[in-house]
């Protein structure tokens, strides 16, 4: 296959999907030292490349939440969700449902109302210049409890009702933040409140934590994606089930390695492992300015890293597309989308 990388690479110009990006993470190093002097933060170095170095997850959410202390108003959320959104599809992006996680603005005083039409300006205006789509999940910040959960899911569904600017946006509810120590079926309550309201349900589970918080996460939660599912492959039968049954994980390898410092090398990741064993295991970004990267060499890096063709990435593209939480017509339509592009771009045809 073809040896190009970068903007020359065919994966760079494949139509792809991202499920697991926070939009917090995002944020452009330009943008990050902007705001923050806009908003009389002080940021412990003016080296954001040695600022963005992480031990562990937890190591990793204290400069995640020095980020999100950035956005103070309304015009800071329109801003990142314009970068964000042009940024993405700049490497391929197509269609995504990026996460974010109001907690602690919450706590400080901001309003959800303002938080989410500040996200869906800067996301409108990205969609009309390129033409990707992006959709929102709002995600409970396992950091803040599952009190706090519930009131965030109370809040989306009371927008909802009020017909509150861009909560048509927002296609589901997650859960993030550390994964130690926190039993996944305390947030119940919140789950089942975001799904008598219609709201999709994910979570992030199996990270840092064992097998059995991802089958909680499943029949305790009722989701229907798994975020990172690491663990998965520690228990045959969930392994087993989660492959019959179709259920994705969001998978992001290179977060993996840079962030939970989960393997050392992504060539030792498991990713290649969890699609041999049937799993619909999708490629994904995760916090990707804060890991210099982007979808694009992300899907380089995978393919160089088990050797993978060019085929096997379409499929991977594929499996993001059946992932996503859109309808049955617009999957169609991303698919011929994605088999015509992928026609085009093959390598030495």
């Amino acid at each position: 296959m073809s040896a190009a990388t970068g903007p020359d690479d065919p994966l760079e110009l494949l139509p792809k999907v991202d499920l697991h990006c926070h939009v917090e993470g995002t944020m452009r190093p330009a943008t990050v030292v902007e705001l923050a002097a806009k908003n009389g933060v002080e940021l412990p170095t003016s080296d954001l490349s040695e600022l963005y170095r992480y031990t562990s997850l937890d190591s990793f959410l204290e400069v995640f939440w020095l980020v999100q202390s950035l956005l103070a108003d309304r015009d800071d959320w329109a801003r990142l969700g314009y970068e964000a959104a042009v940024d993405s599809a700049a490497h391929g992006l197509v269609y995504g449902e990026f996460f974010f996680t109001p907690a602690r603005h919450l706590e400080a005083g901001q309003f959800l109302a303002d938080i989410v039409a500040g996200l869906d300006e800067g996301l409108a205006t990205a969609e009309q210049e390129t033409g990707a789509q992006v959709r929102l999940i709002a995600d409970f910040d396992r950091a803040h409890g599952p009190d706090a959960a519930l009131a965030l899911a109370s809040q989306l569904i009371d927008l909802r009702h009020a017909g509150s600017t861009g909560m048509d946006r927002i296609v589901g509810v997650g859960m993030d933040s550390t994964e130690a120590g926190v039993n996944p079926a305390h947030y119940v309550a919140a789950y089942e409140l975001a799904d008598r309201a219609g709201l999709r349900r994910t979570a992030h589970q199996g990270e840092t934590t064992q097998a059995w918080t991802i089958e909680a996460a499943l029949d305790v939660l009722g989701c229907e994606r798994i975020d990172h599912g690491l663990s998965v492959l520690d228990d045959l039968d969930l392994t087993r089930r989660m492959a019959a049954d179709g259920i994705p994980l969001t998978v992001c390898p290179t977060s993996n390695v840079l962030i939970a410092n989960h393997v050392e090398l992504l060539a030792d990741h498991p990713y290649a492992e969890m699609r041999d064993a049937g799993l619909m295991a999708t490629l994904n970004t995760d916090d990707p300015a804060l890991t210099q990267l982007d979808l694009g060499a992300e899907y380089r890096a995978v393919r160089d890293a088990f050797g993978y063709e060019f085929a096997d990435m379409v499929a991977i593209a594929g499996d993001g597309i059946d992932a996503t939480w859109l309808d049955d017509d617009e999957k169609r339509r991303l698919h011929t989308r994605l088999r015509e592009a992928a026609h085009e771009l093959q390598p030495d045809r």
